[in-house]
């Protein structure tokens, strides 16, 4: 019998749950499904949040023929054949170019992806790719040129409710079941936003116990699930669990938890340059310009791990957490870049202070452009009050210092430039 996960697989978008932003009504991927006009793109998300799904339900409501790669079990050969096949089709003669669906798309090599760049280009298939990893770092620049991206995010609670709801309601198996559900949060904890974690723990629950009546609960989802627990796969589920965990232990200044969860990626046979990667973004975010030899040591991290290799890339790793955990802490500028695009996205294209612009040209001279621009260098300290951000908002304050030494000095130093400011 097939998994819970396969048997409620939908086949429509109005069966889709979530996603919202991109299938929901005038949503970007439903009007270009009903116009028929479908361009190559890759779908971004983490697992269970219905990428495989909704590739094959665009396959089916535009009727093209419908290809699939596994990018683990696949190679440059695998990849012509079915380009082969994508011509000889006879809906392929009709316009109907056919999609080729690749799920784990960032596990191409660059041989492989460059494969498909010329199908993609003059047509001859309709790709869609499937990513939980940021395609920026693991899709090639020319084949990411040729795809929009499109975000897909964890379900919310509401939705894994709705499929909670559809599960028990119609499908034929558990209906020969009476179920209960008598409380969520532990179900919907452990599913984190993965409708198939959610099914398989629906599964489990029903599976484990014989009775033909069965209370779902708290103390019972999170029984249930101690006596069967998960082992690491690297390809999802868990996965996310243990980095979640990995950069929240160096958040929270916990070197023991993050070489603990550290341990768990590289025994489990995680990919070392996921992790660094993490630790750069936890670099970044989570201790920003409190220490910024943080970033360095991360980047320096990255590149020590090409050139070093496997197993002895281990101790970098290991000691890149223990400095990035044991470091003070700052998000600051992790707020003010979010804080700023909040803004843009308020205010709009502001126009540039005619001192600010460049004159190039006589035309732009004539128009002022660059008058009275203030060259900081040309005084002492190497500053000069003058107005840097557009009139409507002038008196904006982005970045905020945070209560840290290092940044108590930037903070000192600019309120002594800026006399009322920061």
């Amino acid at each position: 019998m097939q998994p819970l996960a396969e048997r409620l697989r939908p086949t429509t978008l109005d069966e889709y749950i979530g996603q919202k932003h991109l299938v929901g009504d005038k949503a970007i991927l439903r009007q270009m499904i009903e116009s028929g006009h479908l361009a190559s793109f890759i779908l971004w998300g983490p697992p269970g949040v219905g990428k495989t799904t909704l590739a094959r339900i665009i396959a089916k409501q535009l009727d093209r023929p419908f290809y699939t790669l596994s990018a683990v079990s696949s190679g440059v050969k695998d990849v012509r054949e079915v380009i082969e096949k994508a011509k000889s089709n006879r809906l392929f003669a009709l316009g109907k170019s056919p999609i080729l669906f690749i799920d784990e798309i960032h596990r191409f090599s660059k041989s492989q992806q460059d494969s498909l760049l010329g199908a993609v280009e003059n047509g001859t298939v309709t790709l869609i790719g499937a990513t939980t990893e940021n395609p920026s770092f693991e899709v090639i620049t020319p084949l990411l040129s040729r795809c929009q991206v499109y975000v897909l995010k964890a379900l919310t609670n509401e939705d894994l409710l709705e499929l909670l709801n559809r599960a028990i309601t119609s499908d034929p198996e558990l209906n020969k079941l009476t179920i209960c559900i008598d409380e969520t949060e532990a179900i919907l904890r452990f599913a984190g936003g993965d409708a198939r974690k959610l099914l398989n723990i629906i599964e489990l629950v029903c599976s484990a116990d014989q009775k033909s009546e069965i209370h779902i609960n708290n103390q019972v989802v999170t029984d249930k699930l101690q006596q069967n627990p998960m082992a690491y796969d690297k390809n999802g589920e868990i996965h996310y669990d243990i980095i979640s965990a990995y950069i929240k232990s160096i958040r929270g200044s916990d070197p023991d938890a993050a070489i603990y969860w550290l341990a768990r990626m590289i025994a489990g046979g995680e990919d070392p340059k996921f992790i660094a990667r993490r630790l750069l973004i936890s670099a970044a975010e989570d201790i920003g310009l409190a220490n910024p030899n943080a970033l360095l040591l991360a980047n320096a991290c990255f590149d020590a791990l090409q050139k070093i290799g496997w197993p002895e890339g281990r101790i970098i790793l290991a000691e890149t957490t223990i400095y990035l955990a044991s470091s003070p802490k700052s998000n600051s500028a992790y707020l003010a870049i979010d804080d700023a695009l909040a803004l843009v996205e308020r205010t709009g294209n502001l126009p540039v202070p005619l001192h600010l612009r460049n004159a190039p040209t006589k035309l732009m001279k004539e128009l002022n452009y660059g008058t009275n621009y203030k060259y900081s260098h040309d005084y002492p300290n190497h500053f000069v009050a003058q107005q840097f951000l557009p009139d409507e908002i002038i008196k904006e304050s982005i970045w905020k210092v945070q209560e840290n030494q290092a940044e108590k000095k930037l903070g000192d130093w600019l309120r002594a430039l800026w006399k009322n400011r920061y």
